[in-house]
């Protein structure tokens, strides 16, 4: 079955719709007007206006009448620390990437695939004061990136994926070129590693190693992220070891 044959017997586009809204919130604009909104959802003033209400009725949204801002609501901090107390993915995942962040000093995260890009859903920030910064539910394009290219790497309809992508530079370091790309990907399947040096965030290293279950289908993948003056420090292949042997640790203790 086809994403279009999926999306239109499937789905309900006012549910999208819905989602979108709560999706618009980020850390960095965690508050927004209605306005705002709509410039960020492509969502009507009088349809949105519907979206927000019940969602301030139902908690998901806090409406301050002062500003007229909205901000996310305490009904999905619930719903996400139940998530989080009940994930096996982070249950198993946690204690093992703070055992690594706390070994190597280094900011340490752990990624998934969320529609067509990457979301960050676990990190532990680096002890040094400087420090290459990833904070949960950041997201980004599944090209760009250690911790985003080994999701696509192991990722189901990559064609497709590839086929209706456009590749935009987000530093000078960005691969822009799909067959570049796809090379890399079949390496990066091959190594069961990644690794990048300032493709998304200027200055910024990472190596990655993926977490598959027990069909090798994609899972999440976990990340150490170093400052680029800071990298040479390290050995490399130590770091591709411990990032692999904390992926591989993770896999067993799911499956």
């Amino acid at each position: 079955m086809n994403q279009e044959t999926f999306e239109k017997n499937y789905t309900m586009s006012s549910l999208h719709k819905a989602i979108k809204v709560l999706k618009a919130f980020t850390k960095e604009e965690p508050s927004l007007s209605l306005t705002e909104l709509s410039k960020k959802t492509g969502i009507s003033i009088s349809s949105l206006q519907r979206f927000v209400s019940t969602f301030v009725y139902e908690g998901f949204l806090h409406k301050e009448e002062l500003t007229k801002r909205y901000q996310l609501g305490h009904s999905l901090l619930y719903l996400g620390n139940l998530v989080k107390q009940e994930s096996s993915l982070i249950i198993v995942a946690d204690p093992l990437l703070k055992k690594l962040n706390e070994e190597i000093g280094e900011s340490v995260s752990m990624s998934i695939i969320d529609g067509l890009e990457r979301r960050c859903i676990l990190n532990y920030d680096s002890t040094y004061p400087l420090s290459t910064k990833m904070f949960v539910g950041d997201t980004s394009p599944l090209y760009a990136g250690a911790s985003s290219k080994i999701l696509l790497a192991f990722m189901p309809h990559l064609e497709q994926y590839l086929e209706n992508i456009v590749l935009e530079p987000i530093t000078n370091q960005t691969i822009l070129s799909k067959d570049l790309l796809i090379s890399e990907l079949q390496q990066i399947r091959s190594l069961r590693y990644a690794k990048s040096n300032g493709e998304r965030v200027r200055g910024a290293c990472s190596v990655t190693a993926p977490i598959l279950n027990a069909s090798h289908q994609i899972i999440a993948s976990v990340t150490i992220l170093i400052p680029e003056v800071r990298y040479a420090d390290y050995d490399e292949q130590q770091l591709i070891d411990s990032i692999t042997r904390t992926a591989l640790e993770i896999e067993n203790q799911l499956y």
